[in-house]
């Protein structure tokens, strides 16, 4: 039986209902983990209480601001779950951003600032977070990211983000090589597209959507809590023989070499 019970998750990237953070915090916190939340801040205040009363539910022990392209606040962090908790045993890794020109138009024409940007925020907080993490992680632990058939296909609209989860997936072999003497597995979960804060950015997300749903071979796409289950099965002692990997939830979409239209999917 999965069981989390005693486990401190941080969870990172909760944005809304929608953002699949909220449903894999919700899957640890039903597997009886102890939930860390962090937000991104902005000068109103605006996320803090947005992201605040969502997860009210869950009774987060930890809430914290947390810009990842801040050194000091991502320390600052990780001191805090240092001073409050002890120790770390999970760490959710759902961060991803690129400027909407970035996402459109022709590749070559992306700026060095907007990939440089996309890289930072998507790919390299990865590395920074798990830097911060690793020495929290006395007793082992795991480290869950999120990606996207993006990052191995070419897939319309997705651009330079393609590139990021790319990145970020190598990251995540390059984590577990070096953490797994640690007892510390580095995994990501490819999830099929679900319409969320992040993905409105990608012309049409609708479209994707309901060609997976056409295609996939269960014939319909995934749902937040999903790649919920899928988390939190990666961070329990179930999953404790499996690191560097990337697991597809995707209603088996990926394995599909072509679609019912006769054209490469």
């Amino acid at each position: 039986m999965l069981n989390l019970t005693g486990k401190n998750a941080l969870v990172t990237g909760i944005a809304n209902n929608r953002s699949i953070a909220w449903g894999i915090a919700q899957q640890l916190h039903a597997a009886g983990a102890n939930i860390g939340v962090t937000y991104l801040p902005d000068d109103k205040g605006r996320m803090e209480k947005k992201v605040a009363e969502l997860v009210e539910p869950l009774q987060p022990s930890l809430f914290l601001p947390c810009n990842v392209q801040d050194d000091a606040q991502v320390q600052q962090t990780f001191d805090t779950v240092r001073d409050k908790w002890g120790k770390l045993d999970i760490l959710i890794h759902c961060l991803a951003f690129a400027t909407k020109e970035s996402l459109s138009g022709d590749f070559s024409s992306v700026s060095r600032q907007d990939f440089a940007l996309a890289l930072d925020i998507s790919a390299y907080s990865l590395l920074s977070l798990s830097r911060a993490a690793k020495p929290l992680m006395t007793g082992g632990g795991s480290i869950v990211t999120l990606t996207y058939l993006g990052g191995v296909k070419v897939i319309p609209n997705y651009n330079t983000m393609g590139i990021a989860k790319a990145a970020l997936e190598m990251n995540v072999r390059y984590l577990a090589a070096e953490l797994g003497p640690q007892n510390i597995r580095v995994n990501a979960i490819s999830a099929g597209p679900i319409r969320t804060l992040a993905s409105s950015a990608v012309g049409g997300i609708l479209d994707m959507i309901h060609h997976v749903e056409k295609v996939a071979p269960l014939r319909r796409t995934v749902t937040q809590l999903e790649v919920g289950n899928a988390a939190a099965f990666l961070c329990s002692d179930l999953a404790s023989g499996i690191t560097g990997q990337i697991l597809y939830v995707d209603a088996g979409y990926e394995i599909m070499g072509m679609s019912e239209a006769g054209s490469a999917s």
